[in-house]
């Protein structure tokens, strides 16, 4: 089967490749950077309202786990058995930020604003990247990868979601709250803050790209079905190791985190089966 645009990528020298290739990735980088600076205007609601409120007693989140457990305080009061109504209740006690570096403060402001330009321009970022790799494939390949697009951001923005409303304060509550010793206060630095934050957002983003990865691994015949299958159990133990180090040691927590990444993997599993069995009816020249 002939490749799309195939004369074109027959004269196109390695040179004229890396020219396009640069003239996308210079829009893409644009993007980012248009986006970075109506971030870096809104410096107020972006610092008060989006970066600092995970650790206030108001977010959402803790306000959700508070009342959560408040009503399962009352439930279980039914079975006479006893448990504090603030058992799930985070981030209470007030987590003070400290800046000690002289141009801190601003050079966190223009970090901030490039990794939400980063964030938002993302789906702009895959279309770009899509756009050069596009013509390099064959029309049945173009074909199944329609939606790419769609579900790679739709994947990303979930796990930052994720990430931001569930992974970040529970973080925050165990981290900033834990003492080896009472005689030791906690006084969290600006830049630790935000590389926490920072680092367990774009973490959740690219942990959800994984039926993505799995997708185009089981594209190439580097993953089978039957593999993910064998492996589901290890997989499982890893999802709440993970789980058990990025949230507070208390299992509901845990499941909190755990649940949507096992969920994900067992997406992965179906979508390797779906490619298998479109592959075998391939062979067979029933497609």
């Amino acid at each position: 089967m002939a490749r799309q645009n195939l004369n074109e990528q027959v004269e196109m020298t390695f040179l004229d490749h890396l020219e396009v290739l640069r003239w996308h990735l210079m829009r893409a980088v644009l993007a980012v950077v248009l986006l970075a600076i109506v971030v870096f205007l809104f410096s107020d609601y972006i610092f008060e309202e989006i970066i600092f409120a995970p650790k206030e007693a108001g977010f959402w989140t803790n306000r959700m786990l508070c009342e959560a457990g408040a009503l399962m305080s009352k439930g279980l009061a039914w079975l006479s058995i006893t448990v504090s109504p603030t058992l799930l209740c985070i981030n209470t006690e007030p987590l003070e930020i400290y800046n000690i570096n002289m141009a801190g403060q601003f050079s966190t402001h223009i970090r901030i604003s490039l990794l939400l330009g980063l964030v938002l321009a993302f789906p702009y970022v895959f279309w770009e990247m899509w756009r050069f790799i596009k013509p390099a494939l064959y029309d049945k390949e173009v074909k199944h990868s329609r939606g790419a697009i769609f579900y790679t951001s739709g994947l990303f923005m979930a796990g930052v979601l994720f990430g931001y409303y569930l992974i970040t304060p529970l973080t925050i509550h165990f981290l900033g709250s834990y003492q080896v010793s009472s005689s030791v206060a906690n006084e969290i630095n600006l830049n630790s803050y935000i590389s926490t934050l920072s680092s367990v957002v774009l973490a959740a983003g690219i942990v959800f790209e994984l039926p993505v990865m799995v997708y185009f691994l089981a594209k190439i015949g580097l993953v089978s079905a039957e593999f993910l299958r064998k492996y589901r159990r290890h997989s499982i133990i890893v999802i709440l190791l993970l789980s058990a180090i990025i949230t507070p040691p208390d299992v509901f927590s845990q499941l909190l985190v755990g649940i949507p990444l096992v969920i994900l993997y067992e997406v992965s599993i179906k979508i390797t089966r779906r490619i298998e069995r479109k592959r075998m009816l391939e062979a067979e020249g029933l497609t």
